[in-house]
């Protein structure tokens, strides 16, 4: 069986069909998540902004038109939001390595770890906002350059060319450590 597409389960659920929202939800549920989740460091904050991102969604359903990808569309809500809480408060700077989860390894592998996390967090952390987001919604999110673009509100050579700045900051900051 063919399985239905984001588009098409958004349409039915904005008809009435709560079995095709629980399907959307299912399938957005992790990497929506994960994309707020990087951009504030906070699980609980991470989690307000996470559900009133649904919450959005759910408002605006009998607003969807399936002119753009729904990914793009949720994503954009979720992002808008996310923005919008920023602008409510100050952003946090920098995630404290002693909130940077760890396993039951080795206290080498421990360190190393550690170390690494640290150093990614404080890297991505580092870049600027605009190119931290097109970062996140790249690798969190796996959306494609002209999603992100639609997403963020430019063009896709902008949102190409942050990726792709982003990308190379992170490498040579990486690299100095």
């Amino acid at each position: 069986m063919r399985e239905r597409s984001d588009e098409a389960l958004m349409k039915a659920y904005a008809g009435g069909n709560m079995e095709a929202f629980e399907l959307l939800y299912n399938r957005h549920r992790g990497p929506l998540y994960r994309y707020i989740l990087r951009q504030v460091h906070d699980d609980a904050t991470a989690n307000d902004l996470y559900q009133g991102s649904w919450e959005k969604i759910i408002r605006a359903r009998a607003s969807y038109k399936a002119t753009a990808p729904f990914q793009a569309w949720m994503y954009r809500i979720a992002h808008n939001h996310v923005m919008d809480f920023f602008r409510r408060s100050r952003p946090v700077s920098e995630m404290p390595p002693d909130e940077i989860a760890a396993s039951n390894p080795g206290p080498e592998e421990l360190l190393v770890d550690a170390t690494l996390k640290t150093g990614l967090h404080a890297a991505v952390n580092g870049l600027p906002v605009e190119q931290k987001d097109v970062l996140l919604l790249k690798l969190e999110a796996g959306l494609d350059l002209q999603t992100i673009a639609d997403v963020t509100g430019v063009n896709r050579e902008t949102a190409k060319s942050r990726l792709r700045y982003a990308v190379a900051k992170l490498a040579k900051t990486l690299r100095e450590q």
